[in-house]
């Protein structure tokens, strides 16, 4: 497929037929620019330079938003660039301002299936039947395939912290490039992480609350009853320790209950009714 054939202008007119029903068969992203921005202008050659290589794996559609008012004002467009991702008649993603290559190649990723795609899925599946060892290394073989594949790099992540690898787990985060690594799903992980490490060996939350229950001022085995409820699938009640330790001890291991409350957070996602309630009472602990 030549590069005409997978980077298209649209207009009002065409947008439903170009983009949404068109999304159905492939991703599709949408440049909302204008020849004015020059951070469009920055990023254009990389979406071009993107959509060559993925070679009609995905949809570059430009809208020209000196062209195309009504179309801006539609999806609401308020600062350039702007981008929107579609899949299967729907918006999936929103991006605003220009991007890395490898932050563009990332959410894409995420939108289009690949072989290694089918390797992850294997690679789970084996783990999740207990064959960790083989799963590793299926995903270690993956890896040095696509090294600029990093979707990879946090699925290995992600099994290895699950096989109790914390330093292994802990090194492939840390060679993700920088915006890789702040990516929600590198985020989780390294929530995950950093409540692991906290709880220790000793992660039953029920032999810890015993404990507590004589020391109830112990801010550390409190933190660490938090990190293991978070693990358990406790959420409420480890937002609850942490929250006192915030209340009560706010100086405890360099603000370790604030920041352990944002990790858990971005856990658990902005839409998580948990998230809005605890950050409200975060705030008012903190103000």
């Amino acid at each position: 497929m030549n590069e005409l054939d997978n980077i298209i202008e649209v207009t009002f007119e065409s947008f439903q037929a170009q983009v949404v029903e068109r999304s159905r068969q492939v991703p599709v992203l949408v440049d909302f620019w204008a020849e004015w921005c020059g951070p469009c202008q920055m990023q254009m050659p990389v979406l071009h330079k993107l959509a060559q290589e993925y070679g009609g794996k995905f949809v570059l559609a430009k809208v020209n938003t000196d062209l195309e008012k009504q179309l801006a004002m539609q999806h609401n467009i308020r600062s350039l660039p702007t981008m929107h991702l579609y899949r299967n008649g729907e918006r999936v993603e929103e991006v605003l301002a220009a991007q890395t290559e490898s932050t563009l190649r990332n959410l894409l990723d995420r939108y289009i299936e690949r072989e290694s795609d089918r390797v992850r899925n294997a690679a789970r599946e084996l783990f999740n039947s207990g064959d960790r060892e083989q799963a590793l290394q299926m995903l270690e073989q993956a890896r040095a395939a696509e090294p600029d594949n990093h979707q990879l790099t946090v699925e290995s992540a992600q099994l290895h912290l699950r096989a109790g690898h914390s330093e292994q787990a802990a090194g492939l985060l840390d060679a993700l490039p920088h915006d890789i690594r702040n990516d929600s799903e590198a985020l989780r992980i390294r929530a995950l992480l950093e409540f692991s490490t906290a709880a220790g060996d000793g992660t039953d939350p029920a032999l810890l609350e015993r404990q507590l229950a004589d020391t109830p001022q112990d801010s550390a085995l409190r933190y660490r009853l938090a990190a293991a409820c978070m693990l358990a699938g406790r959420i409420r009640d480890a937002l609850e320790h942490f929250l006192y330790i915030l209340q009560h001890d706010r100086g405890y291991n360099d603000d370790a209950a604030r920041k352990a409350l944002l990790a858990a957070f971005e856990l658990l996602g902005s839409e998580h009714e948990l998230t809005g309630t605890y950050r409200r009472r975060m705030f008012t602990a903190l103000h």
